[in-house]
């Protein structure tokens, strides 16, 4: 049976105990009366109302960690009386948050009470686990990291869509967003291969090999002409400037590409992409590991890395890879002798030897330096 008015429980005791001097008993008041209204077998009206306004009355002179606590016990449930929260919600900073974020029901009084101060309350909307997906699209629709890392977090609602690309576009120089986009199990390596720089090993392989598979399936253009013996001849100089404007010049991208390295540590992972995609072979790519740069030169393990990721990286897959990252497409090349020819019937005419590309010339040598 439920209790009647008269069966309420008389908290005026309690209230007027809250009230004496150098005795601050109201943290405690209201913490265990928060407990026993949430825990009730049964609450009728007059114990929601007794409840209400003992709370109401208390929320706003409690500290902040009391506030908190009550907060992440009465936003949940379902039968808080909306002043409760809105009072709560009044208060701002995290104890607003945790009441927008987790309420059983956001009304307008409540949204209208976080509000109050100016503060955004959309990175603790974007935490909700009821979130639409129309809300999502107009929280990703307003370019704020702290909303972005709030939405990529929330692992109770699926990421789709155009919410889905706008996180990962900014991502890619947003190295924070990135680690929290690739902790995502829901998300395929597909669906993140823009972010293959930011991740880490294991969660690189299968993003590469993702994009192989469907690179695999489109032809892939002739490679720049004498790329090889072009950058090796400019990495035996130590040219760097000239070495990275000639490669972006043979795929087509902008001279400062290396700059979308979220790590300068990581520049020689995309360049090593970028060897790939310009089609040296495999001893011109160690050739340039071991001249360009001095540091790299003297690490072993650092040019063994390189040379593995040149190795597992087919050509097609270095391209759209390349394109993903940079958000940029690569050049493409058709026509001539080296254009894509399908293969349309058995009696198909095969390319003649006369038609092939002439042999790369034999790499520069390296002077031993004697002491």
């Amino acid at each position: 049976m439920s209790q009647s008015v008269d069966d309420a429980p008389d908290l005026s005791g309690l209230i007027e105990l809250s009230r004496i001097e150098h005795l601050d008993l109201k943290p405690v008041i209201l913490r265990v009366q928060t407990d026993l209204f949430v825990q009730a077998a049964q609450r009728d009206r007059a114990a929601t109302e007794a409840f209400e306004a003992l709370a109401c009355g208390l929320i706003p002179t409690v500290d902040d960690e009391t506030a908190g606590i009550v907060a992440r016990k009465l936003a949940p449930f379902a039968g808080t009386p909306e002043a409760v929260l809105a009072r709560l919600a009044a208060r701002g900073g995290a104890v607003r948050d945790i009441v927008v974020a987790r309420a059983a029901r956001l009304t307008p009084a409540v949204i209208e009470a976080a509000r109050r101060d100016g503060t955004e309350i959309g990175p603790a909307l974007a935490a909700r686990a009821d979130i639409s997906r129309s809300t999502m699209q107009d929280l990703a629709g307003r370019h704020d990291s702290e909303i972005d890392r709030a939405l990529a977090a929330n692992t109770q609602v699926p990421l789709r869509g155009e919410t889905l690309a706008r996180l990962v576009a900014r991502a890619r120089s947003a190295p924070d967003l990135a680690r929290t986009l690739l902790a995502r199990p829901d998300l395929e390596a597909g669906e993140v291969v823009p972010l293959y720089l930011h991740a880490e090993a294991e969660r690189r392989a299968a993003i590469a090999d993702a994009v192989a598979h469907t690179a695999a399936l489109r032809p892939c253009p002739p490679p720049p002409s004498e790329a090889g013996a072009l950058l090796t001849g400019l990495s035996a100089a130590r040219d760097v400037p000239g070495f990275v404007a000639a490669l972006a010049e043979c795929l087509g991208l902008p001279g400062n590409f290396l700059a979308a390295a979220p790590d300068p540590a990581l520049r020689y992972e995309l360049l090593t992409l970028a060897l790939r995609a310009a089609d040296l072979r495999e001893e011109e790519a160690v050739y340039v590991f071991l001249t360009l740069n001095e540091g790299v030169a003297r690490s072993a393990e650092r040019v063994f890395e390189l040379v593995r990721l040149f190795r597992t990286t087919p050509r097609p897959a270095a391209r759209d890879l390349l394109s993903a990252i940079l958000d940029a497409p690569l050049r493409e090349r058709s026509g001539g002798a080296d254009a894509h020819q399908p293969y349309h019937a058995p009696d198909a005419k095969p390319r003649q030897a006369a038609e092939r590309a002439p042999a790369r010339p034999a790499l520069p040598g390296r002077v031993r330096k004697t002491s």
